[in-house]
C-alpha cells in the first residue's frame, strides 16, 4: 500500500491523516479533500525547489561592483560573471530534467503496481499515467507520451545518459536524441551505445545535435545493421499529412514522405514554377509552387477556387456594421474582422495574386454556416438530444464551441465528443454535458480514478430547474492523485471574455 499525507499544520507525515489533512496516493478517495497545489503544506522537497524558484524569480544576479583581478576592468568581470551564471543555470535545467525523469519513472511504477493490485487488466496498466505527467508539466499528449517514454528508458536502460543529464553535460533534448536514435536496437546494443557515447563526458559535451546523431547512427549500424534497415521500412509505413495553423491567417500543410517521393514532389513543383516564370507569370516562384500544390491536390483550375464550407463565428456588428471585433474560424482560431468579411463576400482567397489568363470558376461555391450566440452571455445557443450517440448537428456545435481538445495544454484537433458525466451515470446528451476531446485525452480520462464535472453557478431564479453553467463553459477534471485542473471553452466574438 502506498500513501503519503501532507498535514496542513505539521508538515509531512506517514499513515492516516487527521481532519483537514490533504490526502493523495493509491488509496485516495475522491471524497477526501483535494491537495491544493498552492498550499504551503507540501512535500519538503517541493518546498525546497519552490524556494530556489523564488530566488531565481527575484532577478537575483551576482555582478562584481569592483575589479578583483588586476588589469581586468569591473565591466569585463561582470560580463564574465553573467556568462558563468547562464552556464550554471543551463546545467540546473538539465539536472531538473533528470530529476523529473526519475520522479516520472517512480510515479509510473507505483501507479502500475497499484492498478494491478486493484485488478486492472494487464493491457490497461499505466493508463492515464502519461496524462497526469502531462498535466504536471503543462504539456500536450504527444509530448507527455514522449516524456514518459524518455523517463522509462533513461532510468532502465541508459544510465550513462541519465548521469550526463544529471550533471548538466547534456540538455534534455540531447538526451532525447540518444534515446530516439537507439530505439531500433536491442537492450544490450542500446546500453553499449550508451556506454560508448555518453560514458565519455568530455567528448559528449563537445558534440552538437548533428554530430551526436551521426555518431549514434554509425555505432547503431555497426552493432546491428538489420535493425537500421528495419527502422527505415517502419518509417515508410508511418507516412502522413498534417495541417496546423500559421501566423497571419495562413496554415502549414506538411507531408512526411519517403525521401524519393518527397524529393519528387518538390522537383515537380519547382519545374512547373520555373516553366510559368519563364512564360511571364508575375507570381514569385514560391507563390506558383504553393498554388500548383493546391491545384493538383484539389483538382481545381485555380488555387483560389477551392470549394469550402466556412463555419464562421462573428457578431452582427462585425458582419454588417464594419466593427473591428475579430471572428473565429473553427480549426484555425481568431481572424481579423476584415478577413472574415472577405470570406463571406468573395470566398477564401481574395488577397492571393492570380496567375495570368485565369478567371474565377463561377461554379465554385463558398458555403457559410451561420452560428448564433445568446445575446446576454455571448455563448452559442445550445442543442440537446436524448440519444447516447451525439447527433451530427450537436457534434458540430461542440466542435465550434470548443475549437480544440478541451484538456488543458493539449491543443489537438477534436476527434471525440465526450459525455462529461458518463451516459451510464445518467449523464444527458446536451451541450452542457459534452466536451470535445482528442482521442488520446478521451482514452486517458477513462482510467480508474478520473472524474470530470461541469462547473456551475447557483441558478438566477429560485425555482430554476438547473444551475447555470459557469460562463464560459468550464470543465473540472480530477485525477487519481487528487489534483484538479480546469478547462474553459475559448471566448467567442462579442462575449466580452478575454
Amino acid at each position: 500500500m502506498y500513501e503519503t499525507v501532507w498535514s496542513s499544520s505539521s508538515g509531512a507525515q506517514q499513515g492516516g491523516g487527521r481532519q483537514g489533512d490533504f490526502r493523495i496516493g493509491s488509496n485516495a478517495d475522491p471524497d477526501t479533500p483535494m491537495l491544493d497545489p498552492d498550499s504551503p503544506a507540501r512535500n519538503p522537497n517541493v518546498v525546497l525547489v519552490q524556494n530556489w524558484m523564488a530566488v531565481l524569480s527575484s532577478g537575483y544576479l551576482v555582478i562584481p561592483k569592483s575589479s578583483a583581478v588586476p588589469n581586468v576592468s569591473a565591466e569585463t568581470q561582470a560580463l564574465a560573471a553573467l556568462i558563468d551564471q547562464i552556464r550554471v543555470l543551463e546545467e540546473l535545467k538539465a539536472a531538473a530534467s533528470a530529476a523529473q525523469a526519475r520522479a516520472t519513472a517512480v510515479f509510473d511504477a507505483i501507479t502500475r503496481r497499484t492498478q494491478a493490485a486493484a485488478g486492472v487488466r494487464a493491457e490497461d496498466l499505466g493508463k492515464g499515467v502519461g496524462a497526469q505527467i502531462g498535466f504536471a508539466r503543462r504539456e500536450s499528449p504527444h509530448r507527455r507520451n514522449r516524456m514518459l517514454g524518455l523517463a522509462r528508458i533513461l532510468t532502465r536502460e541508459m544510465p550513462h545518459t541519465l548521469h550526463a543529464l544529471t550533471t548538466g553535460v547534456i540538455s534534455e533534448w540531447r538526451a532525447t536524441l540518444l534515446v530516439r536514435e537507439t530505439a531500433c536496437l536491442t537492450r544490450e546494443d542500446r546500453q553499449r551505445v550508451d556506454e560508448l557515447v555518453a560514458g565519455n563526458l568530455s567528448a559528449l559535451e563537445q558534440l552538437g545535435d548533428r554530430q551526436l546523431i551521426a555518431r549514434i547512427k554509425t555505432l547503431a549500424y555497426t552493432l546491428d545493421p538489420h535493425s537500421v534497415v528495419n527502422r527505415t521500412a517502419k518509417a515508410t509505413a508511418e507516412r502522413f499529412v498534417s495541417c496546423r495553423p500559421a501566423p497571419d491567417t495562413m496554415t502549414y500543410v506538411t507531408a512526411l514522405l519517403p525521401v524519393a517521393q518527397g524529393v519528387g514532389v518538390y522537383a515537380a513543383l519547382t519545374r512547373e514554377a520555373d516553366r510559368l516564370r519563364a512564360a511571364g507569370d508575375p507570381r514569385t516562384k514560391g507563390q506558383i509552387m504553393a498554388d500548383t500544390f493546391v491545384e493538383r491536390t484539389t483538382g481545381q483550375a485555380r488555387a483560389e477556387d477551392v470549394r469550402i464550407e466556412v463555419q464562421l463565428i462573428m457578431t452582427d456588428r462585425t458582419l454588417l456594421a464594419g466593427s473591428a471585433e475579430p471572428a473565429v474560424l473553427p480549426g484555425y482560431g481568431m481572424i481579423p474582422a476584415q478577413t472574415a468579411r472577405n470570406l463571406v463576400r468573395s470566398g477564401p482567397d481574395t488577397q492571393c495574386t492570380p496567375g495570368p489568363d485565369t478567371q474565377p470558376d463561377k461554379t465554385v461555391h463558398t458555403w457559410l454556416r451561420r452560428l448564433y450566440t445568446e445575446p446576454a452571455t455571448g455563448q452559442l445557443v445550445g442543442m440537446d438530444s436524448r440519444a447516447r450517440l451525439v447527433p451530427s448537428g450537436l457534434a458540430r456545435f461542440i466542435a465550434v464551441r470548443d475549437q480544440l481538445c478541451r484538456m488543458p495544454w493539449c491543443g489537438a484537433p477534436i476527434r471525440n465528443v465526450d459525455h462529461i458525466r458518463p451516459f451510464h451515470e445518467a449523464g444527458p446528451t446536451t451541450a452542457h454535458n459534452l466536451q470535445g476531446l482528442c482521442e488520446a485525452c478521451n482514452q486517458a480520462k477513462e482510467a480508474p480514478g478520473w472524474k470530470s464535472t461541469v462547473v456551475t453557478e447557483p441558478p438566477i431564479q429560485p425555482h430554476a430547474r438547473e444551475p447555470r453553467t459557469l460562463q464560459p463553459h468550464t470543465v473540472e477534471t480530477r485525477t487519481p492523485t487528487g489534483h484538479v485542473y480546469r478547462s474553459t471553452a475559448p471566448p467567442l466574438p462579442g462575449t466580452g471574455h478575454t
